[in-house]
């Protein structure tokens, strides 16, 4: 499939669907801070975003969440997006990435509900939690999520997710999925994207999840 060109987007847009959704846009030449070797999501903000409500969306039962979801609300964007947790140890069951018709999708699975999560544009270089070495992503645009109190490892030490942590699937929009760490129950994951684009973040039950779609 053919890659659009990185002009035709301005970068970054989340919409959180915990609820209540939140939109509104990034501009062109702001400049997230890079980001260093650390267990923390300390958020990078571009100013002069505009904020818009979007209707919530209830996953129906049994649904393959890296499967279109039905109902969506419009893409939108902000510098930035928190994810209120509904438990205080999320164990990560499952990372997926597909592709559908208009967007590139990312899921995270959980076995008993979802993490506290910041969701914000960066730039390079960026650095493995707890490591510090750093990590190449591939792209010309970058997201990162940190979950706070969420982790492949349970707390007896046992792995409850074994599979990919570097997806490199070259979709329209999503180049690669890469984990930055999993340190004292903190997941970090980088995004990097074909030239940036629209984005919207739902919150799913039945299973737990949290689907990044970006938008080709």
């Amino acid at each position: 499939m053919t890659r659009p060109h990185s002009s035709r987007h301005i970068f970054g847009a989340i919409i959180l669907i915990a609820g209540i959704a939140l939109a509104g846009c990034t501009p062109a030449g702001s400049t997230p801070e890079s980001t260093a070797p650390s267990s923390s999501a300390a958020a990078s903000v571009e100013p002069s975003l505009a904020a818009s409500a979007a209707a919530s969306v209830e996953p129906s039962a049994g649904a393959t969440s890296e499967e279109p979801t039905e109902s969506l609300p419009p893409f939108g964007c902000t510098p930035s997006v928190t994810i209120a947790k509904t438990t205080d140890r999320a164990q990560i069951t499952d990372v997926r990435v597909g592709t559908h018709d208009g967007y590139d999708r990312v899921v995270f699975e959980f076995a008993n509900g979802i993490p506290d999560a910041v969701i914000e544009a960066v730039l390079p270089p960026f650095y493995a939690d707890a490591s510090g070495q750093e990590i190449e992503v591939a792209g010309s645009a970058f997201l990162k999520l940190t979950m706070h109190g969420a982790s492949k490892i349970s707390g007896d030490g046992g792995v409850t997710y074994a599979g990919s942590t570097n997806f490199e699937p070259d979709f329209d929009q999503l180049v690669q999925l890469v984990e930055g760490g999993d340190f004292e129950a903190v997941s970090t994951w980088y995004l990097g994207l074909n030239g940036g684009g629209c984005i919207r973040v739902l919150t799913l039950a039945d299973p737990s999840r949290i689907v990044i779609d970006i938008e080709h």
